[in-house]
């Protein structure tokens, strides 16, 4: 009786230390949480980051703002800067706010909020109130742009070009065929978005 007794004080004590934890983790600001690199520092594989870790797309401000999911993307240098990629389709809400605010945030997940980075895709923003359905905390950088607490690496960015595909520039029937579904049902055509990469954070731990 004793040893059960002891067994189940010991859980509830390990319980509450990882609810602790959490709870300060949430409590945590920005700049507690996460650090400043160079884009020649960053070291992850460009196309791990875009295809299995799933890029999540936030525009907007602390009043308002939107996210999305997004799988195609990349970075690289585009007139003498850091740059970074994506492709929206053209009636995509977060692409309303990118380009009001011309500012906006690419996030990166570690693989536990895969299911809650995938969801933030399931539906758009613009009549639901998607964010506040995930367990992810929103923060604001210190250049008031959003992301999420839990992000092990945020790219800030600030909005150069957006073009308009054609699908007489595809020469794949395949991505052709994926660029008119598109038209059908925006009834206007991919968007891909160039953004000058202004500042990249990496979490400072893992939590």
């Amino acid at each position: 009786m004793k040893k059960s007794l002891l067994s189940i004080i010991c859980v509830a004590m390990l319980a509450s230390c990882g609810n602790g934890e959490q709870q300060n983790f949430k409590a945590m600001s920005f700049e507690e949480l996460f650090t400043e690199i160079t884009p020649n520092e960053l070291t992850d594989n460009v196309f791990k980051l875009f295809s299995k870790d799933f890029t999540v797309i936030t525009a907007g401000d602390s009043t308002h703002y939107n996210s999305m999911t997004a799988g195609w993307g990349g970075i690289g240098i585009l007139f003498q800067q850091p740059a970074a990629w994506c492709v929206l389709r053209a009636n995509r809400y977060t692409l309303e706010l990118m380009r009001r605010d011309t500012t906006y945030t690419l996030s990166f997940f570690p693989d536990e909020y895969k299911e809650q980075v995938l969801f933030l895709g399931s539906k758009s923003g613009r009549d639901s109130q998607k964010m506040q359905e995930t367990t992810l905390t929103a923060v604001q950088t210190p250049l008031g742009n959003m992301t999420y607490k839990e992000a092990r690496l945020v790219f800030e960015c600030s909005l150069s070009q957006i073009t308009t595909v054609s699908p007489d520039d595809f020469y794949s029937p395949d991505n052709k065929q994926f660029i008119e579904d598109g038209y059908a049902e925006a009834h206007d055509y991919h968007k891909i978005v160039f953004g000058e990469i202004t500042k990249i954070w990496v979490q400072k731990q893992a939590h």
